[in-house]
């Protein structure tokens, strides 16, 4: 099996990183690590997980240009069921724009359907409680803005939100799913904080019954976790 990292000189804030590594420790897979100046191997070969993590604002608009030209090829893989995860500010690149804090709108990629806003002074950190079919989520934010629609249909939802912001503070759903593309907005190790999505994402690369690492360890980390983010006096924004 093989996974490709996007980007990783670029994309590698709150430990994204680690969610590569931990899927590769549990399956064996090889990581292709592709640049901003190479051609992503997913464009001309089978792989099994293309994967991009949080950049800085900066590292977006790097990220956008490199990107562009190879769209139309992940647009594709996503029609013909290709798994992809982006998570943290990575959502953003493949919206339509980003306004920042002074009113300029800054292109995107255009694939999906949203604006983004960024707040300088307004940071919002928080836990974040959701549902992703039967599978508990727990995970963490740190953003400076939110995602809202441009109108016409939104993509569905990558996850529900139990507690917490999905999209933005109005949006109950958190993230974007197209087929087996998953985008969200949660950051962090968040495969190795959350097994039962860990063993959902292998199973969409065709490694369903793959025992994960330390999988007793980290499902006795990850009830406690879900214990401690249902407690109703639990403050979720901090």
């Amino acid at each position: 099996m093989t996974i490709e990292l996007l980007y990783p000189e670029v994309c590698n804030l709150y430990g994204d990183l680690m969610n590569v590594e931990y899927l590769a420790r549990s399956s064996g897979a090889s990581v292709i690590r592709t640049g901003l100046k190479d051609t992503p191997r997913f464009v001309a070969e089978k792989v099994d997980l293309v994967y991009m993590g949080s950049t800085t604002e900066r590292g977006q608009e790097l990220v956008r240009d490199a990107f562009e030209p190879w769209l139309p090829a992940l647009q594709k893989r996503t029609e013909e069921g290709g798994v992809t995860l982006l998570t943290g500010n990575a959502l953003e690149i493949f919206g339509d724009h980003i306004t920042d804090d002074d009113g300029t709108d800054i292109p995107m990629l255009g694939w999906f359907p949203l604006r983004a806003e960024r707040h300088w002074l307004g940071r919002y950190n928080a836990m974040y409680l959701g549902k992703l079919e039967d599978i508990t989520v727990v995970a963490f934010k740190s953003q400076f803005g939110h995602a809202y629609p441009l109108g016409g249909e939104m993509p569905a939802p990558l996850f529900e939100t139990v507690r917490g912001a999905g999209l933005n503070p109005d949006l109950s759903g958190e993230g974007v799913r197209i087929k087996n593309l998953m985008a969200t907005y949660l950051i962090g190790p968040l495969l190795v904080l959350n097994p039962p999505f860990a063993k959902y994402v292998l199973k969409l690369m065709g490694a369903e019954d793959t025992a994960l690492a330390f999988e007793k360890e980290a499902m006795e980390a990850y009830e406690a976790r879900v214990a401690d983010f249902t407690d109703p006096k639990r403050n979720f924004v901090y």
